[in-house]
């Protein structure tokens, strides 16, 4: 048996800039003194003068690219995470998010697999902090197809966007002819009776190896990928729902104000469904290697199922 293709988004995301940069010329992307980490030095290689290095001042480079969307270009705005949406979030409400200009926030290294750089680096709020921005669409591919795909999809957007990226290769599992991206449309990936699970980013692999683990248990679960978590694919959500009676969520970020919590809020006013959230459980993370730490934060295939089946 072949091994499983493993890419990190942070790697697509460099990648779906530089064919990007190549069929628009209004594209320029920024950085915080992190283009290697972020991926976008491979932009800056191929086009040097639509790359602007901002130094380490992540809150001046989201008023930068606010600047520039007002002048008529699409800014991607990289950094990590913790930087993008929290240290600068002030900016990226204010300055972006308020007057609704087209900047796309390019943030890398989210989550607990970060690893080695431990709880200050691992941006396990993220999502929570770009919901609460009126206008924001926040989206968080499962993979390398559907990172590219949602660089592409950002672009055409008008309107800010947050797209949320990892260090961690993962494996593709959305290679596949018929595969499409749609903003703000759930796919469902695997059908299933007994119970819904929706998962996001890194956790919709894992998602799919805890379906194959349950039906060994006799349980038939079904599984939906949840890429843009705003606006939710509300339809997707309640039809399963409404099919299985039970939903488990499945994310890599906090438990509060992430996926979990955008598909509770529909649940509890149009359908009320007894439901489980799995992901970072009110703490911080911690310094260790990316794959122990999510085996540890319970968001392992094996985990995920153990958890399944007692639910």
């Amino acid at each position: 048996m072949s091994e499983v293709k493993k890419i990190a988004t942070r790697e697509s995301y460099g990648n779906a800039l530089v064919a990007l940069g190549e069929k628009y010329d209004n594209l320029v992307v920024l950085d915080a003194d992190l283009a290697g980490a972020t991926k976008t030095g491979i932009f800056k290689k191929a086009y040097p003068d639509r790359h602007i290095d901002c130094g380490i001042a992540e809150s001046n480079m989201m008023g930068i690219a606010a600047g520039l969307a007002t002048a008529g270009k699409v800014p991607f705005a990289s950094s990590f995470a913790m930087f993008a949406a929290g240290r600068a979030f002030e900016q990226v409400r204010n300055s972006i998010g308020y007057p609704h200009l087209n900047v796309k926030i390019g943030a890398t290294h989210a989550g607990i697999s970060v690893g080695e750089d431990g709880a200050t680096h691992q941006c396990n709020e993220d999502i929570a902090l770009m919901r609460t921005i009126p206008g924001m669409v926040v989206i968080n591919p499962s993979d390398d197809v559907e990172a590219k795909a949602a660089v592409e999809a950002a672009y055409k957007h008008e309107g800010p966007v947050y797209l949320r990226f990892g260090r961690l290769a993962v494996p593709v599992i959305n290679d596949r002819p018929d595969y499409k991206f749609e903003l703000g449309k759930g796919v469902l990936l695997k059908e299933g009776k007994d119970v819904t699970i929706i998962a996001t980013g890194l956790c919709v692999n894992e998602s799919l190896e805890a379906a194959k683990l349950l039906a060994s248990k006799g349980i038939d679960a079904e599984v939906i990928n949840i890429h843009t978590i705003k606006p939710l694919d509300e339809d997707i959500v309640l039809a399963s729902a409404k099919k299985t009676g039970k939903v488990v969520t499945v994310e890599e970020h906090s438990v509060i104000g992430g996926l979990g919590s955008a598909v509770c809020d529909l649940l509890s006013e149009k359908l009320p469904t007894k439901v489980m959230k799995i992901g970072i459980n009110d703490t911080f993370g911690e310094s260790g290697p990316a794959v122990q730490l999510i085996k540890k934060y319970g968001l392992d295939g094996e985990s995920i199922c153990e958890k399944i089946a007692k639910f």
